[in-house]
């Protein structure tokens, strides 16, 4: 009796430590990573482009809410609240953080942690800026993609020039708050010393400010706008096609986003593929991938989108040869 008793005390031990085994399986699975999603602008006005990020995170093998956690962070244009939103995420388990939105985005990012890995986009040269220490190698916890929209501004210039010739005096609107806003007026104005034109800077950082800007212009008679690329004015997109269109006002924007709603022309990267990039960067980078042996990429590929319906309402004739080099013309 002695002997069986053991017996069945033995069994019961046995069976409780059995019943554990799934649970104790469970507790040394890996939790789920996550990703620290840090923008510059809004869930709303970037969603297409949010959606290109999870592609390429696809492409690497992560599913958002399958095998990958995102926490998002969002600015809606507002540069001063990014540091805290930064701090946050740093101080959550996150495996990586991806700032998005250009600068201020990314220093926020840098500023907030030098350990967790960062990948970013910017629109300017991340060496300048402080973020990487060249392109190839970026000996830091941060790598990315400079999509080179705040490079572009000469070139947007150009191309609106193309469009009117007529129009000598032209607006450039830009946000002095924005971190490389001094170099895009700076190139601007040079580009214009080039083509024989004469630039009138209108600077904006609030919504009144645009509003302000707008009705400075109609008082001005201006014939033509180029909008610096930034994406606080990506978060207004609305309001500045608005604007343009009330006052019957052509414009150049740096995302084709403006032209299909209704701008008159942009010049820019693909952005939904270079989201793309990111995302896959960010895979590799959950895969074990260290930031300082991805180097930082750079767009290849630019679009020219014209809206001819804008063209037409505004009564312009589009020249043949603007035609001819457009990759995308809107009708």
């Amino acid at each position: 009796m002695h002997f069986g008793q053991i017996k069945r005390r033995d069994f019961i031990t046995v069976l409780g430590g059995a019943a554990t085994w799934p649970f104790a399986a469970r507790a040394q699975q890996p939790a789920m990573p996550v990703i620290g999603y840090l923008s510059s602008r809004s869930p709303d006005d970037t969603a297409h482009l949010s959606a290109g990020f999870r592609q390429g995170l696809g492409d690497g093998g992560f599913v958002e809410r399958q095998n990958v956690a995102i926490e998002y962070r969002w600015a809606f244009g507002r540069y001063d609240r990014l540091p805290a939103l930064a701090a946050e995420l740093a101080r959550l388990p996150v495996g990586l953080i991806v700032s998005t939105g250009g600068e201020p985005a990314a220093l926020a990012a840098k500023s907030a942690t030098s350990t967790v890995p960062i990948v970013f986009a910017t629109g300017s040269d991340p060496v300048k800026a402080g973020l990487v220490m060249s392109y190839n190698r970026p000996g830091s916890n941060a790598t990315g993609i400079n999509f080179l929209t705040a490079d572009m501004e000469a070139k947007r210039l150009g191309l609106l020039h193309e469009m009117l010739p007529q129009a000598k005096v032209v607006a450039f609107l830009y946000n002095p708050k924005f971190v490389v806003a001094e170099g895009q007026l700076r190139d601007v104005q040079e580009a214009a010393r080039t083509l024989g034109l004469q630039i009138n800077a209108f600077p904006a950082s609030t919504e009144s400010e645009i509003n302000a800007a707008f009705r400075s212009m109609a008082e001005r008679r201006i014939l033509a706008l180029t909008i610096g690329g930034d994406p606080f004015f990506d978060t207004r997109r609305g309001q500045l096609l608005a604007l343009a269109g009330y006052n019957g006002l052509p414009a150049m924007y740096q995302f084709r986003e403006y032209a299909v709603a209704g701008g008159l022309m942009s010049y820019g990267i693909d952005a939904v593929d270079a989201y793309r990039q990111v995302g896959v960067y960010a895979a590799r980078i959950l895969k074990g991938a260290k930031p300082t042996d991805l180097p930082v990429l750079q767009p290849t590929k630019f679009e020219l989108v014209i809206n001819l319906n804008t063209a037409k309402a505004l009564g312009l004739m589009i020249p043949p040869t603007l035609l001819a080099v457009a990759d995308e013309v809107i009708e």
